[in-house]
């Protein structure tokens, strides 16, 4: 049975590297979503195969409601809440982890005692407590500030990143002197210092999160996903489970690499993100004549109709409007009129890793008009119309311009380039980032204010009677 446990798992462990290399392409991400499922599946199939479970009722009870949970989710949770989801995700994952460690110290409690465990055993479990309660802590404040039940601006308390580190220290310290005292000490003590560990660790995740801004958030979630990885990889070792120690990494591993990407794709390190409170207060403009021009939808209709060429730079405010479906149907109608029409994806566009092709993926915008923010940016200089959708921080020039803007150095869509550009946005308030958007006063844009999806259906409308 054992031998063939573990050959199951290897089967899983195939598969999950696998799905991690289709979903590493929009054509192939279905099917590689379904094979890393199908590979979830076979392995808690096989770990139920073991032979020293005796009771299978609180399993089934927690598989059933766990996959009832997941179905409702699935189908209910709108496309534009998939950040927030995923923000959930990751903390169940944390938590999971840092209650299996916990699960482990009773257990070892009531049958051998933790003087008697292993010092790798108890390092083990106390990482597994520290990553999962700081993974699923910080995902929660995370999805709070997507969900807009806190504020996506940066909240710094007094001497915040010294609180953070003292947190840090205390948890590792405390972990040390569990190893250190293992012998020694009586059994409430070294259970006392675990609990302890774990209330720190928790109160680190939020402290954690909590500084970071809205406009940070896709890298937020992907490093979070990482931690949630590294957790379920400690917890592995903690149960001896050879696949949790494969699948934790993998994602470990690929969240961190995501991490990487969109950092750079900021021009940022982790260190800043985590620790320098971007966006924690709006930068105004010195300028108070500057020259805005608004327009229409009739107008706009115009503008693209006799276009050649047409970019569409999608947002944030894209997704908050649910407009995405309407972004396909103006698409369809220029590309009727002969018009070649791309869409162009900032990395960091939205608030999770992949935000807009998730959105324009329902739509059923096609693959090939998806192009990457390296692709496009040489294009747009010979480009008759750029069309921004609730895009703001990605396509603010002032990151190429201006040193003084904390934006400088960013990568972002030459949208400025472009002969004209016509923003959708509902306000002139600046994005996450807190920096007002200079694009906003070029010569050569447009702004039309008001809900996305109907400006867009309204040009729609008007660019047939062109």
């Amino acid at each position: 049975m054992e031998a063939l446990i573990n050959l199951a798992y290897l089967a899983a462990s195939a598969m999950f590297i696998v799905a991690l290399k289709r979903l590493s392409s929009p054509r192939t991400a279905r099917s590689g979503n379904l094979l890393g499922a199908a590979g979830m599946a076979l392995g808690i199939v096989a770990t139920l195969l073991d032979r020293s479970i005796v009771r299978f009722e609180w399993i089934v009870l927690g598989v059933l409601l766990g996959s009832a949970l997941g179905a409702v989710m699935a189908l209910r949770v709108r496309m534009t809440a998939m950040p927030q989801m995923v923000a959930l995700l990751n903390g169940f994952g944390g938590a999971a982890s840092a209650l299996v460690a916990t699960a482990e110290i009773e257990r070892l409690l009531l049958h051998h005692g933790l003087s008697q465990a292993s010092g790798v055993l108890i390092g083990t479990i106390h990482a597994s407590v520290i990553i999962g309660s700081v993974t699923f802590t910080g995902s929660v404040i995370a999805f709070a500030k997507l969900q807009e039940l806190l504020t996506g601006r940066p909240i710094v308390l007094p001497l915040h990143q010294l609180w953070n580190a003292l947190l840090t220290a205390a948890a590792v310290g405390l972990t040390i002197l569990a190893l250190v005292q293992q012998h020694s000490w009586a059994e409430p003590t070294l259970t006392g210092l675990f609990y302890a560990v774990l209330v720190l660790s928790a109160l680190l995740g939020i402290m954690l999160v909590i500084p970071i801004g809205g406009a940070d958030m896709p890298v937020v979630i992907s490093f979070l996903n990482s931690l949630s990885g590294l957790a379920a990889a400690s917890t592995g070792f903690v149960l001896h489970n050879y696949l949790l120690i494969i699948a934790g990494t993998l994602v470990g591993a690929s969240g961190f690499i995501l991490t990487n990407i969109m950092c750079v794709a900021m021009n940022r390190t982790l260190p800043n993100v985590l620790f320098g409170a971007f966006g924690a207060e709006v930068t105004a403009g010195t300028a108070t004549d500057r020259v805005v021009r608004s327009t229409t939808p009739e107008d706009a209709a115009v503008i693209l109709g006799y276009a050649r060429s047409v970019i569409v730079v999608p947002g944030y405010g894209m997704a908050v409007a649910q407009a995405q479906h309407a972004v396909k149907k103006l698409a369809t109608l220029l590309q009727q009129r002969g018009v070649d029409v791309k869409f162009a994806i900032h990395p960091v566009a939205g608030r999770m890793p992949g935000h807009m092709n998730v959105l324009l993926a329902e739509a059923d915008v096609p693959y090939e008009l998806l192009y990457d923010m390296e692709q496009i940016n040489p294009e747009f200089e010979h480009t008759d119309v750029a069309l921004v959708v609730g895009a703001n921080d990605v396509v603010n020039p002032a990151a190429r311009k201006d040193p003084s803007s904390p934006l400088y150095g960013m990568p972002i869509l030459n949208v400025d380039y472009a002969r004209t550009v016509i923003v959708l946005k509902r306000s002139m308030n600046p994005g996450f980032a807190g920096v007002e958007n200079e694009l906003f006063y070029q010569p050569n844009t447009y702004m039309l204010f008001g809900d996305a999806r109907r400006s867009l259906e309204a040009i729609a409308e008007a660019l047939k009677s062109v």
